[in-house]
């Protein structure tokens, strides 16, 4: 066991979510001076992943990877050298703990690991159709009046593959869809840049709106709405990459 990771599920399935932001959870000796509110806040995990990840694995469709350690301790989702690996601000809170992080030792006992377990899981021989699965704010603390309607956010870096699939059928599904919104994956896809793009792995990069995530009945409207544009994804998607003209 370890507090760098947690799996879910059969690593055969055809589909492995990756969920680099699933918890908050803060180990022994690292004191990040918070209150512990903050860490029930969107700056501390992204609210409702593990909870739809579970419900997906419960499909027999999925597997999981879920991270173990709060994204304000090392954001899994960052690369090791990023200027946000261990953040010092996030949507207005200072994180005065991180000031003195020891980052080599945070990125030795969770990141390097949790990077290590994804590359084995995504390289299984049967080459596991990959969901990067995430949740974003409705609005800022810091941009209040900026609103964010989506209901549902597809992104990318250059592999379109996927979301060429996926939009119109979310959008059939009755979602409101955000084509790399509320942010763009060609400025943050760390993740899937190494596990994915980099290897040709067909994947698709998913953010839920939290309001909705946040509690069990719209957890099981994405499940729900999720496995069956996730498999049409799988089954369609050829391992040509990158896209010839």
């Amino acid at each position: 066991m370890t507090a760098a990771f947690k799996t879910l599920g059969d690593p055969a399935a055809p589909i492995l979510i990756v969920a680099d932001h699933a918890s908050n959870h803060v180990p022994d000796g690292i004191d990040l001076g918070l209150p512990p509110a903050v860490m029930q806040e969107h700056v501390a995990l992204d609210i409702g992943v593990a909870e739809v990840a579970a419900l997906l694995v419960e499909t027999g469709q999925c597997s999981a990877i879920l991270g173990g350690v709060s994204r304000l301790v090392i954001d899994y989702n960052r690369e090791p050298d990023a200027a946000g690996l261990v953040p010092v601000q996030s949507d207005g809170h200072h994180i005065e703990g991180n000031s003195v992080a020891e980052v080599a030792e945070r990125l030795a006992l969770y990141y390097e690991p949790y990077h290590a377990e994804v590359a084995r899981l995504a390289a299984l021989p049967h080459r596991p159709f990959i969901l990067s699965l995430h949740s974003f704010t409705p609005s800022l603390r810091t941009r209040p009046d900026e609103a964010r309607p989506w209901e549902i956010g597809i992104l990318w870096n250059e592999d379109e593959r996927a979301p060429r699939i996926a939009i119109p059928l979310l959008e059939a599904a009755g979602l409101v869809v955000g084509a790399n919104e509320p942010y763009s994956g060609k400025i943050l896809n760390a993740t899937m840049n190494r596990h994915a793009e980099a290897h040709g792995r067909p994947y698709l990069g998913v953010e839920m709106r939290q309001d909705i995530a946040k509690d069990m009945n719209g957890q099981r409207r994405f499940s729900e709405i999720l496995i069956p544009v996730l498999m049409e994804c799988r089954n369609k998607v050829t391992w040509h990459w990158p896209l010839r003209p």
